[in-house]
């Protein structure tokens, strides 16, 4: 009898500070037949109301945390733990284990013929999530287009987004963590093509 973890494709870590454009990146892939999964959308089903660990977040946060609709208010949890160390550690050793074990679920989709899969997070290479990897696709931009587009698209002021850039890994130190690198501050076209070029290399490389 085969062992059934020989099916399984290889997991290719996708990530990049805020405003790189990994979701962009990440549909790129999708065109061409390749099955992504978001981390940030997994976090967010992970608290969904009736989940379990909603309900003690609410045990200890307490239920301000909790919107009139039953939701997590998630703007309120960051504001509570973004300065609180210990309160944080608290928070990530409770969601971490639960997000990469429905990582790993997600990421072994049924019927599925190519031989790698994306794992697209923001936080890839600051959480052990990279561990799940086979391969490392850091999504590049510089600094002041990741501001430009965060301000953009969030509305919020220029001292905020440079605070969330501070607080993410260095984009030099990302940089040379990565074993492939898409330069997203192009048309879309042209990264398309790029995207195109790696997955050739994904397929041959894992096959």
């Amino acid at each position: 009898m085969s062992d059934s973890r020989e099916a399984q494709p290889a997991i290719v870590g996708l990530t990049g500070g805020i405003g790189s454009g990994k979701s962009t990146v990440a549909r790129l892939f999708g065109e061409v037949g390749v099955h992504w999964v978001d981390a940030d959308d997994v976090a967010r089903e992970v608290v969904a109301p009736g989940m379990p660990a909603l309900a003690q977040i609410a045990g200890h946060f307490g239920d301000e945390l909790i919107s009139p609709d039953g939701s997590l208010d998630r703007a309120a949890l960051r504001t509570l733990v973004f300065n609180d160390p210990a309160q944080r550690q608290w928070l990530e050793s409770l969601l971490h284990p639960i997000i990469r074990e429905e990582l790993v679920r997600q990421l072994r989709p049924e019927g599925y013929s190519l031989p790698y899969v994306l794992l697209v997070s923001p936080l890839l290479l600051e959480t052990d999530q990279h561990t799940m990897t086979q391969r490392v696709i850091v999504i590049d931009v510089p600094v002041e287009v990741q501001i430009e587009r965060t301000m953009s698209r969030d509305e919020n002021p220029r001292d905020q987004v440079e605070r969330i850039i501070a607080s993410q890994l260095p984009r030099e130190e990302r940089l040379a963590r990565a074993d492939e690198v898409v330069h997203n501050d192009r048309p879309r076209t042209e990264v398309a093509e790029e995207v195109q070029a790696l997955h050739q290399r994904l397929v041959a490389l894992f096959r």
